[in-house]
């Protein structure tokens, strides 16, 4: 990927994530992370290469929630069902059901103003979700918020992963979370972004927090880490 003024920002990458598979990027900041992920959903165009998704149901978490200030949660998480033109008995009956499914339940009537920032993004899930989308993609979606409930939520994405199905792109500057939540994690260069390094996690879903104190959990960070150094470094 080469931007107008002649950044390069992506070089190299060959990617191949199978279906099913839940898969975190780790890299340094500004390394392209986040490029990789809009070339992957189709969101920016890339400028040389092919790219290969099936995007025909795919999901895309922001940062930021991205909710409109305008309408209260059920309304926001239906947005995309409307725009999809599903009717508005589907709409609502699916809407709260991921809004139960995310722990949203009794704010339904709630402005995104009036909710903390874990329960914005599970509104922003639960938007995504209701589509039940087969591919998702998830652009950092907790860096912003505090660690116990940074945590919470990794356990929950994991809950919907295991019950949807989807297959899973995860952007994320944490490590642990990167380890904790994922099947696989790749380790990115400094710009020109390219693959320095892919980490098999090996441990069966579903997982319980307790994994984080794990040996072998700390060993498998402490390389990805070791590798994330390298990257920074270099």
């Amino acid at each position: 990927m080469q931007y107008p003024d002649g950044t390069i920002a992506l070089e190299g990458i060959d990617l191949t994530i199978r279906k099913g598979e839940f898969v975190s990027v780790v890299g340094p900041s500004g390394c392209g992370k986040s490029t990789l992920l809009k070339l992957a959903s189709g969101l920016e165009a890339h400028t040389g290469g092919q790219i290969r998704v099936d995007r025909s149901n795919l999901g895309y978490t922001f940062q930021d929630a991205t909710l409109l200030p305008w309408r209260t949660v059920l309304p926001n998480v239906e947005l995309l069902m409307e725009l999809r033109g599903i009717p508005p008995e589907e709409r609502r009956r699916v809407a709260l059901e991921q809004i139960e499914l995310v722990g949203l339940k009794g704010f339904e009537n709630h402005y995104p103003k009036r909710l903390s920032g874990g329960m914005r993004m599970r509104a922003s899930l639960a938007r995504s979700l209701a589509l039940n989308p087969a591919v998702f993609m998830f652009d950092e979606p907790f860096g912003a918020l505090d660690e116990i409930t940074r945590e919470r939520l990794n356990d929950e994405l994991i809950a919907l992963y295991l019950r949807n199905g989807f297959t899973g792109m995860f952007i994320t500057h944490s490590i642990p979370e990167a380890v904790y939540m994922s099947s696989r994690v790749i380790v990115m260069s400094r710009r020109p972004g390219r693959i320095i390094a892919d980490f098999p996690i090996p441990f069966a879903y579903p997982r319980q927090p307790e994994l984080r104190y794990d040996p072998e959990f700390s060993r498998i960070a402490g390389e990805v880490s070791v590798a994330l150094r390298h990257a920074i470094e270099e």
